[in-house]
């Protein structure tokens, strides 16, 4: 096999080793397997299958490895798969039996063509056929002994010949324990032989592709193979900058300084040989074509032809991109006037740009920013030209940055300070535009870039804005204590009379510890302290004030909290200020029991790539998008919600969020008995007792929510008592929902009256500020204490209230966690009939949201009832559940799943699980049928004549 077979850091192929594992354990049981192994070069394919083998001693390993130049010698590769076979008992047509010429037996003379236009194609093939049938024999020798794997690397390269003796071979293995395994890379697919083109279109159902490395397996093989501890952003930057190929990373690691992987978005070259077969491919070019690649690599990754021809100055451009894109360099796509360029990978881009000159690569940058149509464009390419101090073009770029902030695009912002400061003369200036950068580095959400110059900003003389950053860092990182330490130092040395601008700064970031820690009072009022200096329409007071509703929900005044979005919504300009009210406004709708409005809000504050928007405010977006998704019952959504908020988080490393988000991951999992993933979640989700609210109260819930599912209610009641110690105001029950289940865990291991004692002020508190999903938990454990206490009657008037909150709202688990514990209850007083139904009731909405663990406990409640569990039999052609009849009753109308969507307030999986159950119970297939099989509103006619 080729390849590095010293491969280092071996990592991130888990999948890959397993789909190996599960084809070697078919062919080990004697049904022959085929393997496919794909993906670009240098991605690791060699790697993977000698790991592989590694880990399998046992194994008869037959390899060879196709050679571009020797392609046209017949049999090249079965050579080397029958090299060092030559004692292998061979018994063919030609009597070569043991101890015989076995590779020369294998290998036969080749033919003399027959006369005849066809006459040298059909010599091959026989020569072809001779040969695999040897090959056939041998490998069936072989594995009387001990497993085969038939190995052939960069079958791209291997000889037409080679190639039909193989597929001659692999045909005919059936119950043989022998595993065939080929490499193929991408960018050969095109010019592999006709035979190969066969071979391989045979066997695409049993591909393995080898996936690029991601940052964190980036990081892993950064310590592995070359000792270096890369930084969050450094890994995520290499990934995208060589695609994930091992290969190029190893190479780059040790060909470039240790130090430069901790420095700011370095800008990375090709490695070497990569960039030498770069510049043979330029070579290749005509001075036009070489030009046009070199004035792309000056103006970025994907640009208009347009301005890359106008930059490139060649008078026949069309011709100049004919031969770009013939040597591999640049690629095409669109037309006419939006016609766009792109490299074939970003390393081509990196080759072709350091190659250049300084003095021509000076002299582009020059004439681009001429041509540059935006301010924004033509700094930048003034700055590529310009390696050596420029306070002209430093103060420039400050101007920029202010105008990027003024409109919240911090992640522009910290851009151009951070070039500004590379520019400066004065250290004074240097400093001062770093400090800011660094804050807008935070306020993008781009907290491990921050990180990089966090040293530099502690070593300066302690100031306001020092001290602001700082304790700006220590919010996003979840450190209450630091961030106190380092707000109240700025605050008490700041001047407001003399700089609001820096004071406004100092209370905003007081906003931000205020929200963390879940204080309303001190929120609203650091938001009117922080409108009150900051200049109107600024960052700081816009960001306060998006905030300062959230303040306000805290405190549970519903009207002020609305009132107040709707103004701010009035007045602040479309674009990445949005993003902050967007947020407020969709957390406050989910506070407030409209799930609905608060996924419409939550989903538009997501996004940051059209807007500008910051990092750090989508993952708040998305962390309670997650949450809402929960509530709607939509768990798929949340789970992708989830997901993809983990993968940012994973670049942006903001504790102060984790917790958030994983703890409806770890809910969702844990409800529908996804146990390990349920346990992962949950330690993502971790947080100590010093940490934030924000992040206690999620973690806490976590673990609860847990091991509620597993039925430990102890575990439940441990998980949460630190709660119970929290500030009033800090414990909101309609905005953090989890009184309800610790006293439903009080009632659960027999401490009925603490849980009455505990839970009487929230039933207050629901009922004062009409909040019905508090007061509908509230009451539910209302519910199950007066049932513990023998009060059925009560109980029912309870848990009806319970029902009765819950009407008007799209809240389906939590519905089924009433009915559930309502059925509970009555069953436990004898009164199983009506228990019956309720614990069906809860049983079906529990199963379309997934949530086994619960439909388990309906089942047993059931069971233990005396009641047939499955009285509603698929059988049985009208044993429709409500919600089945509803949705029978639109769709037997004509309507889509849409519009049943639209008028259930249920999601289409949700509808598309109901189709399933009503097909089967009136042994149909499709819509059509339905609408003849079924009269809308037959059920309730038939209701009615009972009555």
């Amino acid at each position: 096999m080729s390849g590095d077979s010293n491969f280092q850091g071996f990592n991130g192929r888990g999948r890959e080793l397993a789909e190996l594992d599960l084809r070697l354990a078919l062919a080990a049981q004697g049904q022959s397997a085929m393997v496919i192994v794909e993906g670009p070069s240098g991605i690791g394919k060699s790697a993977l299958l000698e790991n592989f083998f590694a880990q399998h001693d046992s194994l008869q390993i037959l390899s060879g490895f196709g050679v571009e130049w020797e392609s046209v010698e017949p049999f090249a590769v079965v050579e080397q798969l029958v090299r060092g076979r030559a004692d292998a008992p061979l018994s063919g047509p030609d009597g070569v039996g043991p101890g015989g010429a076995g590779f020369n037996s294998v290998v036969p003379t080749v033919d003399r063509p027959d006369d005849g236009p066809n006459g040298g194609e059909a010599d091959s093939a026989r020569n072809a056929m001779k040969v695999g049938r040897r090959l056939l024999e041998l490998v069936q020798q072989l594995q009387q002994s001990a497993p085969v794997a038939v190995v052939v690397d960069d079958l791209q390269w291997a000889d037409p010949a080679s190639i039909r003796a193989l597929s001659y071979m692999v045909r005919r293995l059936h119950k043989e324990r022998v595993m065939t395994v080929v490499t193929v890379s991408d960018e050969h697919r095109v010019n592999i032989s006709a035979a190969a083109q066969r071979f391989l279109a045979g066997h695409q159902n049993t591909v393995i592709r080898v996936n690029p490395l991601t940052g964190a397996q980036i990081r892993d093989l950064a310590m592995a193979a070359a000792g270096i501890e890369l930084t969050i952003p450094g890994a995520h930057h290499l990934a995208a900058h060589t695609l994930g190929n091992p290969l190029y990373t190893r190479q780059l690691l040790t060909e470039l300084p240790p130090e430069i992987w901790q420095q700011w978005q370095p800008d990375l070259p090709a490695p070497r040989v990569f960039a030498a077969e770069v510049r043979t491919r330029l070579a290749h070019c005509g001075a036009a074509g070489r030009a046009l690649a070199e004035a792309a690599s000056v103006l970025g990754k994907t640009i208009p032809f347009a301005d890359v021809a106008a930059l490139a100055g060649t008078p026949d451009s069309l011709a100049a991109l004919d031969e770009a894109q013939q040597a591999g360099i640049l690629a095409s796509f669109g037309g006419g006037e939006r016609q766009m360029l792109t490299f074939n990978e970003p390393l081509v881009r990196a080759a072709v740009y350091t190659q250049l000159s300084h003095t021509r690569r000076a002299e582009l940058h020059r004439h681009a920013a001429q041509l540059a149509l935006s301010t924004e464009q033509r700094l930048n390419h003034r700055a590529a030209a310009s390696p050596l101090q420029n306070a002209q073009l430093a103060a420039e770029f400050e101007a920029l940055a202010n105008a990027k902030a003024a409109t919240g695009q911090w992640s522009q912002t910290a851009r151009a300070l951070i070039t500004s400061a590379r520019l400066s003369t004065e250290k004074s200036l240097q400093q001062n535009r770093l400090l800011h950068a660094v804050d807008a580095l935070i306020g993008a959400g781009q907290l491990p870039e921050a990180m990089t110059f966090l040293p530099e900003v502690e070593s300066l003389a302690p100031s306001a804005a020092r001290d602001t950053v700082l304790g700006y860092a220590a919010i996003m990182r979840g450190r209450r204590a630091a961030a106190e330490t380092f707000l109240s130092n700025a605050w008490d040395s700041c001047d407001r009379s003399a700089d609001p601008a820096t004071a406004a700064v100092v209370a905003q970031r007081y906003v931000l510890h205020a929200l963390a820690q879940w204080n309303g009072p001190e929120l609203v009022e650091w938001s009117r302290t922080t409108v009150a200096l900051a200049e109107p329409g600024s960052p700081p007071g816009v960001e306060a004030e998006a905030i300062a509703g959230l303040g306000l929900v805290a405190m549970g005044k519903r009207a002020e909290a609305f009132e107040h979005y709707a103004r701010v919504a009035a007045r602040v300009p479309e674009g990445a200020q949005t993003q902050r009210v967007q947020l407020g406004y969709g957390w406050a709708h989910l506070a407030f029991d409209d799930p609905q409005a608060a996924r419409n809000e939550l989903e538009a504050a997501v996004p940051t790539e059209y807007a500008a928007g910051s990092m750090r405010i989508s993952l708040w977006a998305q962390a309670w998008l997650a949450r809402t998704q929960f509530v709607l019952g939509d768990w798929d959504a949340a789970i992708r919600t989830v997901e993809e908020a983990e993968r940012q988080l994973e670049t942006a490393d903001m504790d102060l969020i984790r917790p958030l988000v994983h703890w409806t991951a770890t809910q969702v999992h844990a409800l529908r008995g996804n146990w390990e993933l349920a346990k992962m979640h949950m330690e993502k989700a971790r947080a100590s007792d010093q940490s934030y609210v924000t992040m206690l109260i999620p973690a806490r819930l976590a673990q609860a929510q847990y091991a509620e599912a597993q039925g430990d209610y102890p575990a439940v009641v441990r998980a949460l008592e630190p709660l119970v110690k929290l500030s009033p105001g800090a414990d909101e029950s309609a905005f953090w929902p989890w009184h309800d289940t610790y006293a439903n865990a009080l009632v659960m291991t027999e401490r009925v009256a603490e849980a009455s004692d505990f839970i009487s002020p929230y039933e207050q508190h629901a009922s004062e500020r009409g909040h019905r999903s508090a007061a509908a938990r509230m009451a539910y454990v209302r519910g199950r204490i007066l049932g513990a206490q023998g009060l059925l009657e009560d109980a029912r008037q309870s848990f009806d209230h319970a029902l009765a909150q819950l009407e008007p709202v799209s809240l389906p688990y939590l519905r089924a966690r009433v009915q559930f514990a309502y059925g509970m209850t009555l069953r436990r007083a004898g009164k199983r009939a009506e228990a019956a139904g309720l614990l069906h009731a809860a049983g079906d909405a529990f199963g379309f949201l997934g949530a086994q663990a619960y439909v388990d406990r309906c089942n047993r409640e059931l069971k233990a009832s005396g009641v047939d569990i499955a009285r509603r039999d698929d059988s049985d052609p009208v044993s429709l559940t409500a919600q089945e009849q509803a949705v029978a009753n639109l769709v037997a109308q004509g309507k889509s799943n849409k519009e049943v969507v639209r008028d259930l307030y249920v999601t289409v999986k949700t509808i598309q699980y109901h189709l399933t159950r009503i097909y089967g119970k009136f042994g149909i297939r499709s819509r059509g049928e339905l609408a003849a099989r079924y009269r809308p509103d037959a059920d309730t006619d038939a209701d009615a004549e009972k009555t």
